[in-house]
């Protein structure tokens, strides 16, 4: 094995036992078994029968419970899934060790096509929201509407506090932090977290801290965590250098579904300058910026994307909404969040 490349880790029949994965009250947990991959799948019983299917996917580090709050939110009107990607949350590693975005969005697509429920309203955040627009970039069938928050799509110029994340796909990087933050007890790394992820840390909860906790605790437990964080940005980075029909911004533009594009004015992560940018590429979009939202807004303004979401799935099904029409290709109409609601702000990509 050369120096540039990540060790092995255990198979999963073979890794140790760990605390068990969080489940919120009213939720359920299952695990499904597809070619190559094991995956959990986190979810809520839909308050009737017969609503449309959606699936939500995590972000670089994150899990299905990130979606928690807004899958509570919109159990009205969606059937709703999260996934664990491969190696993430409570899904153990592919058993090729392939966690670039194309694996991760084949990963979706083997979900989706075993489950017979497309299309769905599919949700992405961050890296998640890269892996979404490549499934519904290319396998338009599955996909009814588009929502991403904050999606990893390239950018010339990175934000200097994303820096130390990308710096993970390089070669001995992650083994250097992993000494050098050994001492770092499991607090210490969700505040680190919470403060680069939220536009503002102290609007989670005691309880939620808590929890974030006890499940940092679990993943430092895992022997893969760091090869999956690890090589995961190292997909997301190459993918960024991908040109012709690969290119992501390219995929981009081949998405048909309309689209709810989130971004957050003290977003760290994915830079709030490529607001107008997404808006302009996604030809049937709409745009919600919240100027007080980080880098996961369906978290800290669950309540407000809910909303969003209700006026783009309105329109989908072909009534007004309140939200106003979707403009022609690559308009990018500015959404209504609602007049009271500080936080939200709209946009339009003409602007």
């Amino acid at each position: 094995m050369s120096s540039t490349e990540l060790p092995s880790v255990p198979a999963a029949n073979v890794l140790p036992k760990v605390t068990p994965v969080r489940v919120a009250e009213g939720e359920r947990l299952r695990s499904v078994g597809l070619p190559g991959i094991t995956l959990s799948v986190r979810s809520r019983p839909p308050a009737r029968e017969g609503l449309p299917p959606a699936l939500y996917v995590h972000g670089l580090g994150g899990s299905s419970q990130n979606w928690s709050a807004l899958m509570l939110e919109l159990e009205g009107v969606l059937d709703g899934e999260a996934v664990d990607l491969p190696g993430f949350g409570d899904s153990p590693p592919p058993d090729d060790g392939d966690y670039s975005i194309t694996a991760h969005a084949r990963a979706v697509i083997r979900f989706l096509d075993a489950s017979g429920r497309g299309p769905v309203h599919l949700f992405g955040n961050s890296l998640g929201g890269a892996v979404s627009t490549r499934v519904a970039a290319v396998r338009p069938d599955l996909v009814r509407t588009l929502t991403l928050v904050s999606p990893a799509l390239p950018e010339i110029r990175v934000q200097r506090s994303a820096v130390p994340t990308a710096l993970l796909a390089v070669p001995g990087v992650a083994a250097l932090f992993t000494r050098l933050s050994r001492d770092w007890t499991a607090e210490q790394r969700v505040r680190g977290v919470t403060a680069l992820c939220y536009g503002d840390p102290t609007r989670v909860s005691p309880e939620g801290f808590r929890h974030a906790v006890e499940e940092m605790e679990r993943r430092q437990q895992l022997p893969y965590f760091w090869d999956a964080m690890t090589r995961s940005a190292r997909g997301l980075v190459n993918a960024y250098t991908l040109g012709g029909q690969h290119a992501l911004w390219r995929q981009a533009e081949r998405v048909l579904a309309p689209t709810l594009l989130v971004y957050g004015g003290r977003d760290q992560l994915v830079g709030f300058r490529m607001a107008q940018k997404a808006a302009r590429a996604f030809r049937d979009s709409r745009l919600l910026t919240l100027p007080e939202a980080g880098h996961v807004a369906m978290m800290e303004y669950p309540d407000t994307v809910s909303r969003a979401f209700r006026e783009l799935l309105a329109y989908a099904e072909g009534s007004d909404g309140g939200g106003g029409s979707v403009g022609a290709p690559g308009g990018g109409v500015p959404v209504d969040a609602g007049a009271s609601d500080s936080a939200a702000e709209t946009a339009s990509a003409g602007s």
